[in-house]
């Protein structure tokens, strides 16, 4: 165990069991001497090593040099994190790295059965993990002894902190041995865990990791700009295309997390989902169907993920994009762990590239702009994995020969093959049509909001159809139609592909949508005679283009104004609106309108107004009232 100098050899033949070749820098950073014994407050970003790290760094403490433990009694170590999920994480590295030592490692958390922890610990245990609400009610209750701990450790300090665990922390602390050895560990350094670390701590080692200056190299950025209304369109795609192994989604809500996973469970995919609504036991066998391979996307809101660990996981999509750069490096830490590679995609609709610019600025990462998978990107990568796949490589067996043989004279090499490719493309989702990002409307925001300009290549316009045909709706502005509902209407009923529609102009009564040749004889055809959609909404073909010449209305409703009339004057000539505001008082009214309504017609008034009394003339008619006649 030479390339583990420095480390008690039962911990070192875990390592090297587990297949360790090289220690990641905090971890390595935790075996210097100067460190031996001495408080510790370690900032290390996510998914960096830091659990093998503080397990390395207690070793010394708690084995006392003998290399083994003796039999379990009050815990020796106590080991707190903000999450059920990340202590139960925590629990798991600990059991794998001192297994060979003799450790005995007991959870308390919360949401689980606190009457099996009581008795777990009554056995006795070398180290306890646990959150820190659920370890201060066993110390009230007087089930932990920690009289007898060596070392406290706190993971994710700042997690902790933002979840309002101070007081909590701090009873802990206060209540542990004075001459205890405590290590902290932290994504970031704020104030608060400064103050925190010289509270409770005693003249701790500062170590910072130089991985720092580089957020996540093993994490590449894609920032993937579409629609908005083609955001879950785009998230099948990417599932589709880099068909990962494990793949986590982000969402901002617990609804939006059922939405998709009803969603995505309706298309074929193997989904879970992760939030705050669902109890412990639940969100456990999420967790384990994820690991054991049973389920490969899971669905979950910030909260809810907070320290899990997947192995394998490759994909992080951020269907929502997240509210700050620390949440945004916390979603994509979740990949390109332990040396890994990974892929972290955002979603961005059109109107909020400049938030997701702002969130990648602050959180020092550089992304790829980019659009989403198409369907033929993905139909290709399928025909890639399809041609590389490694069941064509292996020898025919003996017991396969005879069947192999009977299918070949009946059907023929080329019948297997077509239902070869068939039946793999049966298995999988079909990909989804994206509609293209309008490059006048992205250049046209730019230029309000002051956004870099987008790349040519990036958002190409929407394809005009040179053999297309026109198409009349019944159905306008004043209806409130919009393109959002307008194109998946004619795409259910009406058997369209998004990539058949071409142009749609709004009309106040109307909308003129143009489809491609293909795309009009489809519509027909699924239409037949009635010409109508859902909605009643009729549908017209048209013999040409239409005349986009005439005056338009604008916003108001009213025709845009055209050449002056000769002797015009500068006024608006165009009829009253019922709309427009009319004088509130007849004072208010122009001079030579005043007097064209009689008096005696005004409601409840038989003669013209008084003027209204000033205070001087208020005051003497008081003073009248007063004095006795």
């Amino acid at each position: 165990m030479t390339k583990f100098q420095g480390i008690a050899p039962a911990i070192a033949e875990a390592l090297a069991k587990r297949g360790y070749e090289t220690l990641t820098p905090v971890q390595q950073a935790m075996l210097d001497p100067a460190l031996d014994g001495a408080d510790a407050l370690v900032s290390a970003q996510t998914g960096s090593g830091k659990t093998v790290a503080f397990g390395l760094a207690m070793a010394p403490t708690l084995l006392g040099g003998i290399g083994q433990f003796d039999a379990a009694g009050a815990p020796l170590a106590l080991v707190i994190a903000p999450t059920r999920e990340l202590a139960l994480q925590v629990k798991r590295e600990l059991e794998w790295l001192y297994a060979l030592a003799g450790a005995t490692i007991a959870s308390c958390v919360g949401g689980m059965d606190i009457r099996s922890e009581r008795r777990a610990l009554e056995r006795g245990a070398h180290i306890v993990v646990g959150t820190p609400g659920r370890l201060c009610d066993h110390i009230r209750r007087d089930s932990l002894d920690i009289s007898a701990l060596r070392a406290v450790v706190l993971d994710e300090a700042d997690e902790m902190l933002d979840l309002g665990f101070r007081d909590d922390l701090e009873f802990i602390l206060e209540a542990a041995p004075a001459e205890r050895r405590t290590l902290m560990f932290s994504a970031t350094v704020p104030r608060a865990i400064a103050a925190l670390a010289r509270n409770y701590q005693r003249d701790a080692v500062r170590i910072g990791i130089a991985s720092e200056e580089k957020q996540h190299g093993d994490i590449e950025y894609r920032s993937l700009l579409v629609v908005p209304s083609d955001r879950e369109n785009a998230i099948i795609n990417l599932l589709r295309y880099y068909e990962a192994r494990n793949a986590i989604v982000f969402c901002s809500t617990r609804a939006a997390v059922n939405h998709l996973t009803a969603r995505f469970n309706n298309r074929g995919f193997s989904v879970v989902a992760l939030s705050g609504e669902l109890s412990q036991n639940e969100r456990t066998h999420a967790l384990q169907s994820m690991r054991d391979g049973r389920a490969r996307v899971c669905i979950a809101t910030d909260v809810a993920a907070r320290g899990i660990d997947l192995p394998g996981l490759e994909l992080v999509i951020h269907a929502d994009l997240p509210n700050n750069p620390e949440t945004l490096l916390h979603r994509s830490g979740r990949t390109g762990r332990a040396g890994q590679k990974g892929v972290s995609a955002l979603v961005v609709p059109v109107n909020l590239r400049r938030k997701a610019e702002r969130l990648l600025d602050g959180a020092r990462v550089t992304a790829t702009w980019a659009k989403p998978p198409s369907a033929d990107e993905v139909t290709r990568r399928d025909e890639e994995r399809l041609l590389a796949d490694a069941a064509f490589d292996e020898p025919l067996r003996e017991d396969e020969q005879a069947l192999v043989q009977a299918l070949l004279d009946r059907h023929g090499a080329e019948r297997l093959a077509a239902a070869c490719v068939r039946q793999f493309r049966a298995s999988r989702s079909a990909p989804e049509e994206l509609s293209e990002v309008s490059l006048a409307d992205a250049r046209k925001k730019d230029r309000r909001d002051g956004s870099a300009p987008l790349r040519e290549d990036m958002a190409p316009v929407r394809p005009d159809f040179p053999d297309g045909r026109w198409f009349s709706l019944s159905v306008g502005r004043k209806q409130k139609a919009e393109p959002r509902w307008l194109i998946p209407m004619l795409c259910r009923h009406g058997g369209l592909a998004k990539r058949q529609i071409g142009a749609i102009r709004l009309q106040p009564q109307e909308t003129y949508v143009e489809l491609s040749a293909e795309g009009a004889e489809r519509l027909l055809a699924a239409i037949g005679p009635s010409r109508t959609l859902e909605k009643s909404i009729r549908v017209t073909p048209l013999d040409g283009a239409p005349d986009f010449s005439q005056s338009r209305p604008d916003k108001a409703g009213f025709a845009s104004k055209g050449p002056r009339p000769e002797g015009a004057t500068s006024e608006r000539e165009r009829p009253k609106s019922k709309f427009e505001k009319k004088p509130a008082f007849a004072s208010d009214a122009p001079r030579e309108k005043r007097d064209e309504k009689p008096w005696s017609k005004q409601k409840g008034k038989a003669g013209p107004k008084k003027e209204a009394d000033g205070p001087k003339q208020k005051a003497k008619r008081n003073i009248a009232k007063k004095r006795p006649a």
